[in-house]
Order: C-alpha cells, then sequence, then structure tokens
C-alpha cells in the first residue's frame, strides 16, 4: 500500500480575552448609577413663615408672593383676579373684564411694575406665575380665553387649579 499523505493538523492557540476594557466600562457604568442615583433624591426646602422677621407692625410677605397673579374664573363670563396671597394681597381683589382692555392690561401692568427687579425682559416673563382657578359655574370657553391670554402675553408659568381657600370662596358667593 501506498502511503497516503498524512493531514496536517493545525495547532490551537490558546486564545486569550481582554477584559480591561470591560472593568472599566463596568466601573463608570457603577459611578454613573450612583451619581444619578443621588442626584434623583428629593431635595427639602426650608420654607419662610416671617416670624422670625421681627416686624409685628407690617404683615408678612413671602418672597414670591409679588410675582403671583390669582385669576378666578367666575360665572356669567366674570373675571377676578389679585395680586399675593388672599388673605393679605399686595392688591385687593378687582373684578375685571377678559380682552385687551382688561386682563391683558392688568398683566402688562404687573410685568411693567416687576422691571424693577430684573433687566433680562424674557426671564421677566418666566417669572411672572398665573394661577388660574376656574370654578365650577365657569365655562370652559372662559378657560380657553384666559389660556389665549397667557399665550399673548407671553407668560410660561401659569396653573390652573381647580381648589379654592375658604377666603376665596367667600370672594365668590359675595359677588
Amino acid at each position: 500500500m501506498k502511503n497516503l499523505p498524512q493531514k496536517v493538523r493545525s495547532r490551537k492557540l490558546n486564545s486569550k480575552v481582554d477584559l480591561t476594557a470591560m472593568v472599566s466600562v463596568s466601573f463608570l457604568l457603577i459611578i454613573f448609577f450612583m451619581v444619578v442615583g443621588e442626584l434623583s433624591k428629593p431635595k427639602e426646602m426650608k420654607y419662610d413663615t416671617g416670624q422670625d422677621r421681627g416686624c409685628c407692625d407690617c404683615p408678612s410677605r413671602h418672597d414670591g408672593e409679588d410675582r403671583s397673579i390669582t385669576v378666578i374664573l367666575g360665572e356669567n363670563n366674570k373675571l377676578i383676579y389679585y395680586i399675593g396671597i388672599i388673605a393679605n394681597p399686595i392688591k385687593k381683589p378687582k373684578t375685571v373684564a377678559y380682552g385687551k382692555n382688561g386682563i391683558r392690561k392688568e398683566l402688562n401692568a404687573r410685568i411693567e411694575s416687576l422691571k424693577s427687579y430684573t433687566f433680562d425682559s424674557n426671564k421677566l416673563k418666566r417669572d411672572l406665575v398665573v394661577i388660574i382657578k376656574p370654578t365650577k359655574k365657569s365655562n370652559y370657553g372662559n378657560l380657553v380665553d384666559i389660556l389665549d391670554e397667557m399665550k399673548i402675553n407671553g407668560i410660561t408659568s401659569y396653573f390652573i387649579v381647580p381648589e379654592f381657600t375658604p377666603e376665596e370662596s367667600k370672594l365668590i358667593a359675595s359677588n
């Protein structure tokens, strides 16, 4: 018999996987999730009640109270607004109409009066906060109208709140 050529067997090399990069990535991920977990915890803010200011004669004011306008939407297209907190308002509740000679004029006047606090007009419109409180007897069109006024004036911080304080309930009942 003839000698058949023998198959040449290839030598298998030991393959090693370098895990150095994988370890680095895993440590970076661990650090990332630790930082995200720490930053996502709720933060606590101190609420200033004004009791420690020592001023007995003057009514206490809170920071930002002069930046808020509360608008109450009543029945029969009635619109009541005040500035500050209802128990001690900066501007007493007043009934105005919708449109450019009513609430828009009042919002523009408030923006103008706040210009003494900041020089950036875009920041000023963000800083003014309008709280919209529709009553059960107000209609949907009134809510749309007041939201249009927010868009026209460029006010981006506004909230629709359906709850009323007891003082606001008395104000609505008296009007």
